[in-house]
């Protein structure tokens, strides 16, 4: 017979790893984010009390933990797929551990405990640049761009150069650290290219934020697609709203160019960078990180 989670019956703080649980060799402080397959909390090692962050792999609509911390599957139905996504956390793993660069985040460890996997990563003190948006913390001027995206720009690029996509560059994910120094989070997304035709795993796609092609599984991805979220990152900073998404402007393209809304606050080569970046066909783009970067590099700044 088939078994079924109902999460009405299970109270909502379960839902986390709660402050002061130990696990391997660390020590859960508080949750730091959540989304839809994962938990991310500060912790600190019981051996020398340095903080680290730790990202938990619990898909909701999968999976759910019960009162002894354990993760297990909604049904027999999810269970398939909750295993499944869990080899892939560990592919996440395996690439980030690859990527060695001072702007995307680095792991320092990963173990299984919990019937569930932990990456263990450095934590890094500093705001995601949609709260930055969402609280208005700082003032988003010309020299803010230069800064936070050229940074995020060069580690993208050695994402590329390792011929792998992040494919979800967003806000959320980018980590304004001291200096405006960015640093890319989450890679539960990524992908390597060119790919084999059928290689391709089910997308995550982020409102607003993927291009076109990213909606469809049989499209080919690149360097191109994480240029167009990079795109949508660098325009949601000019009108503090998540720009229209992809498919709506298929049909009918609504969205004004950056370099008629924001001609008087911007410098035109940073909006037609921005523009460039968000072409709706992927060919139209900027086919590398490099020759964005180079759009950018001859705006005044001043």
């Amino acid at each position: 017979m088939a078994q079924y989670y109902d999460p009405e019956t299970y109270p909502k703080e379960w839902n986390y790893l709660q402050t002061g649980t130990i696990i391997d060799q660390y020590v859960i402080e508080r949750e730091l984010a959540h989304g839809g397959f994962s938990s991310v909390y500060l912790a600190r090692q019981t051996a020398d009390q340095v903080q680290v962050a730790i990202k938990e792999y619990l898909p909701r609509k999968l999976a759910h933990r019960t009162w002894n911390n354990v993760v297990v599957a909604n049904s027999d139905e999810t269970r398939p797929l909750f295993r499944r996504g869990r080899a892939l956390f560990f592919e996440e793993v395996k690439v980030l551990a690859n990527l060695k660069h001072p702007n995307i985040v680095e792991v320092i460890n990963f173990f299984e405990a919990n019937s569930t996997v932990y990456m263990v990563m450095n934590y890094d003190y500093g705001v995601t640049l949609d709260k930055i948006l969402n609280n208005k913390i700082l003032t988003i001027s010309p020299d803010f761009f230069l800064r936070v995206f050229n940074s995020l720009l060069t580690g993208i690029a050695h994402i590329h150069h390792h011929n792998l996509v992040h494919l979800d560059v967003k806000p959320a994910n980018i980590l304004v650290r001291p200096g405006n120094d960015a640093l890319l989070l989450d890679f539960g997304a990524i992908q390597s290219f060119p790919r084999q035709r059928g290689s391709q795993k089910s997308n995550i796609l982020t409102t607003g934020f993927s291009p076109i092609e990213q909606h469809d599984l049989n499209a080919e991805l690149g360097p191109w697609t994480d240029i167009y979220a990079v795109g949508a990152s660098m325009r949601t900073c000019l009108e503090y709203k998540i720009p229209v998404p992809a498919p709506d402007r298929v049909k009918k393209d609504t969205l004004s160019p950056a370099v008629k809304v924001f001609k008087r606050k911007f410098p035109q080569s940073l909006l037609k960078a921005i523009d460039w970046a968000m072409e709706l066909q992927p060919e139209n783009r900027p086919q590398s990180v490099a020759q964005l970067q180079q759009v950018l590099a001859v705006s005044d700044f001043s």
